[in-house]
């Protein structure tokens, strides 16, 4: 597995990218994805010097991501890593007691590729994305 991000949610994509871009110098963007599948905006960021971020906001009323915002819970929602092999992967974590969240499911983000959420046994949650070599697109933003 390759680390990809960490997963945020946010209320408004735009809002969040503010925030972001001034609390860690976050310049690189990508563009926003709209995942009806999956029923939420993201958008992938990263600093020079850290980690890649995506902000997740809800896509209509139905979304996933409603009910943590409005119980202000869970707002840093997942680490994701690339594989080669989803189901053997998650095979692995579902050995090491973690519980698959739903069901596999392609992302738009990832060109259509599988995604799958795992809750771990040290309760948090793991995304993985069966894409090994994907690269996010980033371009510079102006920081205001």
């Amino acid at each position: 597995m390759r680390f990809d991000h960490v997963g945020i949610f946010v209320k408004d994509i735009a809002n969040g990218r503010e925030l972001l871009g001034e609390m860690f110098g976050i310049t690189n963007w990508t563009e926003v994805f709209a995942d009806a599948g999956i029923g939420v905006y993201v958008q992938f960021g990263v600093a020079a010097s850290g980690p890649c971020y995506e902000l997740v906001a809800p896509l209509g009323e139905q979304s996933p991501v409603d009910g943590a915002l409005r119980a202000g819970k869970n707002i840093l929602n997942h680490v994701a890593y690339l594989t080669a092999d989803l189901e053997a992967e998650g095979e692995r974590l579902r050995r090491l007691g973690s519980v698959a969240v739903a069901a596999a499911q392609p992302a738009v983000a990832y060109q259509g590729r599988k995604v799958q959420f795992w809750l771990s046994p040290l309760r948090f949650i793991v995304e993985l994305i069966e894409a090994p070599e994907h690269e996010h697109r980033y371009s510079p933003q102006p920081v205001e």
